[in-house]
């Protein structure tokens, strides 16, 4: 009897292990000595945004791609200047973080990403 408590526990504990969501962990970093603000994140299907990020501040979202499409980021620089940058593209499934460091003028993207489970 104590053998199939066992057993059930550990069918259990890898039925658990299987039923984990898929996110992906955007970081938003300004990197700049300035303020930057009016940020707008839009990826497949959803957008998120965040209204002013100091010099150093990074920010944080974590999101579940639903679909196949780029990140793209618009943001305001501290003199009023308004960019756009585009960024990697998600898909269904992707787990892991992408890491979008902005300046005035521009941005670069860090990312480690598994898709569909390979990475």
């Amino acid at each position: 009897m104590k053998s199939l408590h066992w057993v059930i526990a550990i069918v259990f504990a890898f039925s658990l292990a299987g039923c984990r969501a898929h996110v992906v962990k955007i970081s938003l970093t300004n990197t700049s000595a300035q303020p930057i603000k009016t940020i707008i994140v839009d990826y497949p299907n959803a957008t998120f945004g965040k209204d002013t990020l100091a010099p150093g501040e990074t920010y944080f979202s974590l999101i579940k791609p639903v679909d196949h499409g780029p990140i793209k980021v618009m943001f305001t620089d501290a003199q009023g200047g308004v960019h756009d940058y585009k960024s990697i593209a998600l898909q269904q499934g992707d787990d892991g973080s992408v890491n979008i460091k902005l300046t005035q003028t521009s941005a670069d993207t860090g990312y480690d990403l598994a898709r569909l489970g390979k990475k």
